[in-house]
C-alpha cells in the first residue's frame, strides 16, 4: 500500500479510506494530501478537515511551491503556528526549518540554507527519526552539500541513511544511486557498484521500476569492465560491506558476470515498453550497455523495426551496431528523422 494507490482508490470511489491510511502505517493524512496535489486530485479538500492546523500550513506552502509562490515570509507564518504552544508540532516545525533552508538556498543564501536544514534534519532525527520527513530532510541535505562541491559530506550524509534503521526503500534507493554516482567520480569502484547494485535493489522493493532501471544500468555499466566468473555473488560480497575508514584498503572490485546479465536482463525487461518517444534515454542507454557486453540479440526486435524509432540518437546507435543493409536503413532512419525535426 502507498498513498498513490489511496488517492486513486479516493478517484475511483472509495470514501471509507481510514482502513488504508493504517493498513500503510501512517497517522497522518498530510503526505496523502500533498501527493493529491501534485495528482490534481479532489482528495485534498476531502482530506483538509482531517489536518490540524500546523498540517494545513505546511499543505497550504506545497500549494504555493507548486505554484512558484513559496517565500520566507508565507514559511514564518507557518512556522508560528507549529511552535504555538496550542497547536505545536515538533516534527513539521523540522519539516518548516527544511523548507525555510530549501528557500534560502534557491535565494542564494548559502550559509542560512545551511543552518536550516542541518537544524532540521537533527529535529527531525530526534523526534520521528526514519519517518518521510526526516528522509527527504536527509536527502535534501546531501543534494545541498553537493551542489556547493562538498561530495565528501553528501557521502556523509547519504551514510547516514542506514538500510537497516527503518528508513524508506524508496528513500534507500534514491541516496543510494546518488552516492554511486559521487563514488565514481572519486573512482571507487567498489563502492560505486555496491551502491548502485544496492539503489537497485531497494527499489525493486519499492516498485519505483524507472530508478530501478537506472540504478542498474549504472551498476552494469560500473561491473562490466571488472567481470570475473570465479567471483562470488555480488550480493554475497556486500551482505556486511559499509563505507571505509581511514587506512583501510579498498575491496577490489569482481562481479560474476550472472550479476552483470542478470541485471541487465532485468532492466530490459522492464523498461518503457515499444521504441517510440523523441527521447529514449533509457533506451539508448541499455543498447550500449548490451553491445558492451556483445549481448545485441537482446535487442533484436529494436534493430529490426527503425520506422518504430524516434530518437535520432537511438536511431544512430542502431545504425553503428547494425551490418550491411541494416546499417543503411537505419542511417536512413537518422536522416529522416532530423529532416522531420527541421519541418
Amino acid at each position: 500500500m502507498n498513498p498513490e494507490e489511496i488517492v486513486e482508490a479516493f478517484d475511483n470511489g472509495e470514501r471509507e479510506l481510514d482502513h488504508l491510511l493504517e493498513k500503510m502505517g501512517w497517522k497522518s493524512w498530510l503526505g496523502v494530501a500533498e501527493l493529491g496535489l501534485v495528482m490534481g486530485s479532489e482528495i485534498v479538500e476531502f482530506l483538509r478537515v482531517k489536518l490540524s492546523p500546523a498540517e494545513t500550513k505546511v499543505l497550504e506552502l506545497v500549494e504555493m511551491r507548486l505554484s512558484g509562490e513559496i517565500n520566507i515570509e508565507s514559511i514564518e507564518k507557518a512556522l508560528e503556528v507549529a511552535r504555538n504552544p496550542e497547536t505545536r508540532d515538533l516534527s513539521l516545525e523540522g519539516r518548516l526549518r527544511m523548507e525555510r533552508g530549501l528557500v534560502h538556498f534557491e535565494n542564494g543564501d548559502i550559509e542560512l540554507a545551511r543552518d536550516d536544514l542541518t537544524w532540521a534534519e537533527t529535529r527531525l532525527k530526534s523526534v520521528s527519526k526514519a519517518s518521510r520527513d526526516h528522509d527527504i530532510s536527509l536527502l535534501n541535505k546531501a543534494a545541498f552539500h553537493l551542489s556547493i562541491d562538498e561530495p565528501m559530506m553528501a557521502l556523509h550524509t547519504h551514510g547516514e541513511i542506514s538500510r537497516k534503521a527503518g528508513h524508506a526503500h524508496e528513500t534507500i534507493a534514491i541516496s543510494r544511486v546518488q552516492a554511486a554516482r559521487i563514488h565514481l567520480a572519486f573512482g571507487h569502484m567498489f563502492d560505486a557498484a555496491r551502491c548502485a547494485f544496492n539503489s537497485h535493489a531497494h527499489a525493486m522493493i519499492s516498485n519505483q521500476t524507472d530508478l530501478a532501471v537506472e540504478a542498474g544500468a549504472i551498476f552494469v555499466e560500473i561491473a562490466s569492465g571488472f567481470i570475473n566468473d570465479d567471483a562470488e555473488k555480488f550480493a554475497d560480497q556486500i551482505l556486511d560491506a559499509g563505507p571505509l575508514s581511514a587506512g583501510d584498503e579498498p575491496p577490489i572490485l569482481q562481479v560474476n558476470s550472472s550479476d552483470v546479465n542478470g541485471v541487465l536482463d532485468w532492466c530490459i525487461e522492464n523498461t518503457h515498453s515499444g521504441f517510440s518517444g523523441q527521447e529514449r534515454p533509457d533506451l539508448r542507454a541499455l543498447v550500449m550497455l548490451a553491445n558492451r557486453l556483445k549481448r545485441n540479440d537482446l535487442f533484436t526486435n529494436l534493430l529490426n523495426s527503425p520506422q518504430e524509432v524516434d530518437d535520432a540518437m537511438l536511431a544512430a546507435l542502431c545504425a553503428s551496431i547494425s551490418d550491411g543493409e541494416l546499417a543503411d536503413v537505419w542511417s536512413k532512419r537518422v536522416s529522416d528523422i532530423m529532416t522531420l525535426s527541421e519541418i
